[in-house]
């Protein structure tokens, strides 16, 4: 055993803050759920932390946050007020924070992910890079998934993960496909966490802007807090 489920996190709107969850359904996509909304500008991009073919930084993303009340997530503004995803208030609401025309959208065709459909990371490499930092670091800045607790020196055990399999409780089983490449929104400041621009600084010292590893869902299920985690293959 490689360790247990020390935390599960869900993202109900694509680089809004999540949701912590005790358990969740994992389903071919990912976690049931998981980013399945998105801010899209008017030139029918989808907001983000970085800018791509498809996504476009769009400030003041960090400050909002989602969970949701059944199929629906509910946005918290900074100033406490919340707006359901079928409210049409939402898209006015939106527009004003960010500064420009948007909308929340739903997930059609293509996914919102950047990379992958499940990000993992284990507190091995946490303490690894708090070494690096002098000070421990919150798991807040790396949107993971799964969170595995693992016991032992620090070290960044995922690293040689790719290619293998994690067997999650008596259920799921993910494979590890490649380590996760990191960007800016590491040092970005979230609820009481300041801006850091040492952190993105420190992953690239430590191995050229990977940090955690993405994986893919093998078998379906639904994992818990404190399940298992064995790594085979």
């Amino acid at each position: 055993m490689v360790g247990t489920i020390g935390e599960l996190r869900r993202f109900p709107v694509k680089s809004l803050l999540g949701e912590m969850l005790t358990e969740a359904v994992v389903q071919p996509r990912g976690l049931a759920g998981d980013r399945r909304w998105a801010v899209r500008g008017a030139d029918g991009r989808f907001g983000s932390g970085k800018s791509t073919r498809r996504f476009r930084q769009m400030d003041g993303l960090f400050q909002l946050a989602a969970r949701y009340d059944g199929a629906v997530p509910v946005l918290r503004f900074p100033s406490g007020q919340r707006l359901r995803g079928d409210d049409p208030a939402v898209h006015a609401a939106l527009s004003r924070h960010v500064g420009e025309p948007v909308t929340l959208t739903a997930e059609e065709d293509v996914s919102h992910f950047d990379e992958g459909p499940l990000h993992v990371l284990t507190t091995a490499s946490l303490r690894h890079l708090g070494g690096l930092l002098g000070g421990p670091v919150d798991p807040r800045r790396f949107r993971a998934n799964l969170l595995l607790d693992v016991s032992g020196p620090p070290a960044r055990l995922e690293d040689g993960w790719p290619g293998r399999t994690l067997h999650v409780g008596d259920e799921v089983v993910l494979r590890v496909t490649r380590r996760m490449t990191r960007c800016v929104m590491v040092n970005s400041a979230q609820e009481d966490l300041p801006h850091d621009g040492r952190v993105l600084r420190a992953v690239a010292i430590a191995d050229e802007l990977t940090f955690g590893v993405l994986a893919q869902v093998e078998r379906a299920g639904t994992v818990r807090f404190g399940d298992p985690v064995v790594l085979r293959g």
